[in-house]
């Protein structure tokens, strides 16, 4: 006799306000890790992001002012002597606090992606020039494993219409 398995209790719950769908409205794009990677790296002018990156001109056009709108970077205007004003791509604090993720997309990346030479970027901290790495850890200074941290409903959860639970 076949077992039916019981659904999981994430079916009760909508996706419609969904931290991760929301997020990757903004970052899901293939080119916004990549302007994103430029800044982190210390690359703020707009040709030298994309000459870089080889981006095209455009497309960095675009990512730029969608990070902008989205307070993840800002300008600061410079001016080369003769030259018209332009201006370097500064990151804001929300852009800033998206370290953490460069740095585990790096780790996941070496991991599971690795080059026969080696890994391109090293994550060291500046002061001691150890390697930095991401982990999970609990509010009580526990490291779980994946497996351990369940993603659970919060205040912001919404019910699942009913017609869609069946």
């Amino acid at each position: 006799m076949i077992e039916q398995q019981a659904r999981p209790e994430a079916m009760h719950w909508s996706t419609e306000n969904c931290t991760i769908s929301r997020t990757m409205d903004i970052l899901g794009e293939k080119w916004m890790f990549h302007v994103l990677r430029e800044v982190f790296v210390g690359v703020r002018r707009f040709e030298d992001m994309r000459a870089r990156a080889e981006i095209p001109r455009q497309v960095l056009t675009d990512r730029l002012a969608a990070l902008i709108e989205r307070g993840l970077l800002r300008r600061v205007p410079y001016r080369v002597a003769g030259q018209r004003e332009r201006y370097e791509y500064r990151l804001t604090k929300a852009g800033l606090d998206l370290y953490p993720v460069l740095v585990a997309l790096v780790q996941w990346g070496d991991q599971y992606l690795p080059l026969d030479d080696g890994p391109p970027l090293l994550p060291e901290h500046r002061d001691c020039g150890e390697k930095v790495s991401v982990v999970l850890r609990c509010e009580a200074g526990h490291e779980p494993a994946p497996r351990e941290v369940a993603l659970r409903p919060g205040p912001g959860a919404r019910p699942r219409i009913k017609e869609e639970l069946a």
